[in-house]
């Protein structure tokens, strides 16, 4: 399963020819600190942070890459964020690694799940901010590498606020 995902990824990114709207270096990050957090046996109040941010990261690509190969269809972008989502949350529930009785946070609902809600809308907002701020300041960033900067940071900080409130 994981040689297909790195093939359908690696086709995806050849074909690139554009800068989408969150940079490959912004996924990579993504990507790291999911890997890291389950190898240091973190919290997955941390873990969802960033599988939230990283689904988010790959819908955004994947509707770029879209608009780029001018494929167009009515509810795409809908379509592409609940495939992913879906491709996402399904394994962890079947696999047993979400939705176990003694793994809930706040009003009964899941750590993993609450934490990719979080990590997905905190990444979004992220990215659109350094749009706007981009925006804002003709077309230009206001430092160098903040369009890395802008999404993850807010993935960054709700980690460290997790962190300390599970240790």
């Amino acid at each position: 399963m994981r040689k297909i995902g790195v093939l359908i990824l690696t086709l995806l990114f050849v074909n690139l020819k554009h800068v989408f709207a969150v940079c490959p270096a912004c996924t990579v990050a993504v990507s790291a600190g999911v890997g890291l957090s389950r190898w240091f046996l973190i919290d997955d109040l941390v873990t969802g942070l960033w599988i939230g941010g990283f689904t988010v990261s790959m819908i955004i690509w994947t509707i770029s890459f879209l608009d780029d190969k001018n494929i167009r269809f009515k509810g795409r972008k809908i379509l592409t964020t609940l495939i992913y989502y879906a491709l996402i949350l399904i394994p962890l529930y079947t696999s047993g690694i979400m939705g176990q009785e003694e793994n809930v946070f706040a009003f009964g609902i899941d750590k993993l799940l609450f934490s990719i809600i979080l990590g997905s809308i905190s990444f979004f907002i992220g990215a659109n901010y350094y749009e706007y701020l981009k925006k804002r300041n003709n077309g230009r960033a206001y430092f160098p590498f903040q369009k890395v900067v802008m999404p993850i940071a807010p993935l960054v900080i709700f980690s460290i606020i997790f962190y300390f409130l599970t240790k």
